[in-house]
């Protein structure tokens, strides 16, 4: 499948920042699941772009402003070939060993809930286990916008029932771990299947770690494991370790974001242009 993606963050201050710093994870890496053609990272203002590499393998671009500036967009836009592995990412990019992926975060700390929610479903092989709590997650926690924030943990999401994609995220890297499963935060684009291209914001899932296979995609959120309509752009142990954007300025008073990002079918996209 070849997905277009066109991803703008616009930030704009009462009172012209001085000073803006940020860190991009808004990049992919190409692997044998998603091949990156034409990928370009852009702003609207002179600032300089240093590209690297994170301790998780993330490609990351910091972003540092030149002059007093009243707003800020940063575009990154291009095109993503990608390959249905049933969930199952590829192997020969890790830098980490995935026990890294058993520490606990503030945002995916486990309480006496998560411990009580995780052991129904313990008795279950590896796979089976987390496909039933994958399930299980989606009907405990209803899709529901705004009443959540980033800082929101795992636990207080389970008790709430309620969140966004990066809730469930939290919630079933947070069950795994208490299983004693390595779990990561994953975020990236997912090509809607209602044939909404414009969307609000970035999509958000999960990564275990399943002994003879490997690292598994799964998306608690749409109860499904990760296919060839999911984009992966950077993963960590939670949310702050993965987002696409997080970063500061120094001045300009109230900050104000707002984001656009559409994400498309490219080939339908082009049969519909030559009809």
């Amino acid at each position: 499948m070849r997905i277009s993606i066109d991803h703008a963050t616009t930030y704009a201050y009462d009172r012209a920042a001085r000073f803006i710093i940020q860190t991009l994870r808004l990049t992919p890496r190409s692997s044998e699941a998603q091949q990156v053609r034409n990928w370009r990272v852009e702003t609207d203002v002179d600032a300089r772009l240093r590209k690297s590499e994170d301790a998780f393998g993330n490609i990351v671009h910091t972003l540092y402003t030149e002059q007093p500036t009243q707003s800020l967009t940063v575009r990154v836009s291009g095109e993503v070939v990608t390959t249905d592995t049933a969930g199952v990412v590829p192997a020969g990019q890790e830098t980490l060993s995935p026990l890294v992926f058993l520490r606990d975060t503030a945002l995916t700390r486990r309480d006496k809930l998560i411990s009580v929610f995780a052991s129904e479903f313990s008795a279950w092989p590896p796979l089976e286990r987390l496909h039933r709590l994958m399930a299980g997650i989606h009907g405990s926690v209803a899709f529901e916008v705004g009443v959540t924030t980033p800082t929101h943990t795992a636990a207080e999401v389970l008790a709430l029932g309620r969140g966004v994609c990066q809730d469930h995220a939290h919630v079933f890297i947070a069950c795994a771990r208490q299983m004693g499963m390595p779990a990561r935060y994953v975020s990236g684009h997912l090509l809607r299947r209602d044939g909404k291209d414009d969307q609000e914001a970035a999509h958000a899932w999960a990564e275990a770690w399943i002994p003879d296979l490997g690292w598994v995609g799964f998306d608690p959120a749409n109860g499904i494991c990760s296919t060839d309509r999911y984009v992966r752009v950077a993963t960590g142990l939670d949310y702050r370790g993965a987002a696409p954007v997080r970063g500061a300025s120094y001045g300009g008073g109230g900050e104000r974001l707002a984001v656009r990002l559409n994400v498309r079918d490219a080939d339908m996209q082009q049969g519909q242009q030559q009809a």
